[in-house]
């Protein structure tokens, strides 16, 4: 049985089975560890954006999968996760030119944010594949 045929089988319950879900919450949770070590100053500041950010991308994708009987709502909400993507990456990029992070981290925090973005994309070309609404 080939890769593909095995992962279709894979009945995707709820929204913690999507893979996407998962690699997001593993980069909130990175992004929350990481904060931890940024200055006192920054906590009502850096450090809540990004935190805040990130755990919205896995927020808009929960909130995504409970849409998906609506193709629209279902694509705003992959377009929300998107975009906070987006914004955790600028502020991982403020921390890094901060000095409050590598160069390292900042790399492959970036790279997980481009991932999760690449898979939202895609899922929200693809709704069909996705949602629970089928047109007659």
């Amino acid at each position: 049985m080939s890769e593909n045929a095995s992962e279709r089988k894979f009945s995707i319950a709820n929204h913690k089975d999507l893979k996407v879900f998962q690699k997001a919450m593993d980069l909130a949770m990175k992004i929350f560890a990481m904060t931890g070590r940024f200055p006192k100053s920054e906590e009502y500041a850096l450090s809540d954006q990004v935190k805040r950010s990130s755990r919205s991308i896995c927020a808009n994708i929960g909130e995504a999968w409970r849409k998906r009987r609506y193709p629209a709502a279902f694509i705003s909400k992959l377009n929300d996760a998107e975009a906070e993507a987006c914004e955790t990456q600028i502020w991982i990029e403020l921390a890094r030119r901060c000095g409050y992070i590598t160069d390292a981290d900042a790399a492959q925090m970036d790279d997980q944010c481009d991932h999760v973005i690449a898979q939202l994309s895609l899922m929200a070309k693809q709704p069909g594949k996705w949602t629970t609404h089928r047109s007659k």
